[in-house]
């Protein structure tokens, strides 16, 4: 099956690590597409929820298959979120085309594309971090619940439903904490003189142009949404951006012949060890 180029291709908010993560059908969406470049955006490996005894080989495909697009020559750009926070410590390390950064400027078609996860306008996160580690635990346990109960709805063939958009909808509070994270985001980009803004964080997928506060312009504001619920991304192409939304029926469900062969392939052409040796000698 052929492969489908895009210019640019970002994702966050995937939670590898974490029961509410969908590895497949993003295995699934990363091995249908030859992107030119690959951001990362924040928030891939869920570190402030990674448990030893929870590390299922579906999760270590979507990261085999991540590298497989660096020995391949493609940009992979992975900015830190919230729950990889840890790993900003070693922001600008590099190996080959791949590159760790807390945020991205990238020029796309002579515009300028300001590239950051967005836990930095969290109030919650700025303040009450443990509370925030709380909520992302309560998210975790929703989420799987959700699972169970779309399960249960699938098998009586009635529509699968999301907890977290009820609720999300039934408070007003959390619609204005969104419209206040994409205000933000545009007026800092404004007043940056950037052309997009992108960001993640808080799973909600959306591309729309935003005027600023004090009406000295507007950008165009962009956000990747999650693997989580929405399964979603941003891509560019022919000089325009789209929102990825998944669909089952757009993926052939049965198992790639290449899934075998990606850990044979990364072994011949990426020395593990050397990679670990090298992150190391960064870190100090």
């Amino acid at each position: 099956m052929a492969k489908r180029e895009v210019d640019i291709v970002i994702i966050s908010d995937v939670h590898l690590g974490t029961y509410g993560c969908h590895p497949k059908e993003l295995l699934k969406y990363l091995k249908s597409i030859k992107p030119k470049i690959l951001v990362l955006n924040g928030d891939i490996i869920d570190i402030w929820q990674f448990s030893k005894s929870y590390w299922p080989e579906t999760h270590m495909k979507v990261v085999r298959r991540i590298l497989k697009f660096v020995t391949e020559g493609v940009p992979v750009y992975y900015l830190t979120g919230n729950h990889d926070e840890m790993l900003r410590k070693f922001a600008d390390f590099n190996l080959g085309t791949f590159q760790l950064l807390n945020k991205l400027v990238l020029n796309v078609d002579g515009k300028k594309a300001w590239i950051f996860h967005g836990d930095v306008f969290d109030v919650t996160m700025q303040h009450s971090k443990w509370l925030a580690k709380l909520g992302a635990i309560g998210y975790d346990t929703l989420i799987l619940i959700n699972s169970f109960t779309n399960w249960f709805l699938t098998k009586m063939g009635r529509p699968k439903m999301s907890f977290s958009q009820k609720v999300k909808a039934r408070f007003k509070d959390a619609v204005k904490f969104i419209n206040q994270f994409e205000q933000t985001a545009a007026d800092l980009a404004v007043n940056k003189g950037y052309d997009y803004v992108i960001c993640g964080h808080i799973h909600h997928a959306e591309i729309r142009t935003i005027q600023s506060t004090e009406n000295t312009g507007s950008v165009l504001y962009l956000n990747s949404g999650d693997w989580v619920e929405s399964l979603s991304a941003l891509e560019y192409h022919n000089k325009e951006w789209k929102i990825f939304n998944y669909r089952p029926d757009d993926f052939n469900t049965e198992a790639d012949e290449d899934d075998k062969t990606d850990a044979e392939d990364l072994d011949a052409k990426l020395d593990v060890n050397i990679l670990l040796e090298r992150f190391k000698q960064e870190s100090h």
